[in-house]
């Protein structure tokens, strides 16, 4: 909690205990003879794309999965990045496949993402997965909305029937986040509003929501006076400071004096994403060996 009585949604915890369970039916599958396995597809040599797979596939490992790591060169044609993809969709030892971005500017992200085995894009990110999320049949939710909703569960914030804004219309959070918020089920059933920077009169969305979840990469999106009193905020984003710290999409300070509950950064959002990034690759390794 912070000085001003906002309750701090603690992800690393939340996420360490969904690693505990996904370590324990990781376990319990590979008693059986299945061992689920990630593939992340890395291209070229951006150094936070680096830190973000060398994470995944540490965690991989410490909840009993396999990690296959496929480093390729930046200068790489797209014909064969796709044939990198389609080796990894024929291996039965991979479930899961992940082309980790940002891509070199010469390829083309999209062509690359519909080359992913539905049943192994454990990102959510193909067009087959994002329809069923759409259609409200989901199979892959992609990790961070799914950690998003796992979060205000973990914290238990109400979702049914909430007002719910989200500033953000982006392909991996704002966009999968409403469509998950707003289905029927169990924490979801909200009332889901996109904004986003073309939104007139932002504050007067963001005054009148139970929850505001921020995506864009851009300190400071939201600030105090556009928060509604007792409102829960999730920030999604991560920038680096001039000084080498890390800060979210909040003012988190100025915020915290008026939520009843926020994320801070580091340690809200971002340790779930990896751990539903696992959860998901359990999921895939059940679905392929069905």
């Amino acid at each position: 909690m912070t000085e001003s009585g906002a309750t701090i949604i603690d992800g690393k915890a939340i996420a360490a205990a969904e690693r505990e369970r996904i370590a324990e039916q990781t376990a319990e599958l590979a008693a059986k003879g299945v061992v689920p396995g990630l593939a992340a597809v890395l291209v070229g040599d951006d150094p936070a794309s680096h830190v973000y797979v060398g994470q995944k596939e540490r965690m991989c490992e410490r909840a009993g999965m396999r990690s296959f790591g496929a480093r390729l060169p930046a200068t790489i044609t797209q014909a064969d990045l796709e044939a990198e993809i389609i080796r990894l969709n024929d291996d039965p030892a991979v479930s899961g496949v992940i082309v980790q971005m940002p891509l070199p500017p010469h390829l083309d992200p999209v062509r690359a993402q519909e080359q992913v085995d539905p049943i192994k894009d454990v990102d959510g990110l193909h067009p087959d997965n994002a329809g069923r999320l759409l259609r409200g049949d989901p199979r892959f939710v992609p990790a961070t909305p799914l950690g998003c909703q796992v979060l205000l569960r973990s914290a238990r914030i109400p979702i049914n029937g909430a007002r719910v804004v989200i500033i953000g219309r982006s392909q991996l959070v704002g966009r999968p986040l409403a469509m998950l918020l707003s289905a029927r089920g169990d924490d979801a059933n909200a009332t889901v509003t996109m904004c986003h920077t073309r939104t007139r009169d932002l504050a007067d969305h963001t005054r009148a929501a139970d929850i505001v979840v921020v995506a864009t990469g851009v300190p400071r999106t939201l600030t105090g006076d556009m928060v509604k009193p007792g409102a829960t905020v999730i920030d999604v984003g991560v920038n680096r400071r001039d000084d080498g710290k890390l800060e979210g999409d909040v003012d988190f300070d100025g915020v915290a004096q008026v939520a009843g509950a926020i994320t801070p950064v580091p340690g809200g959002v971002g340790p779930m994403t990896v751990a539903m990034l696992l959860h998901n690759t359990l999921l895939a390794a059940r679905l392929q060996a069905a």
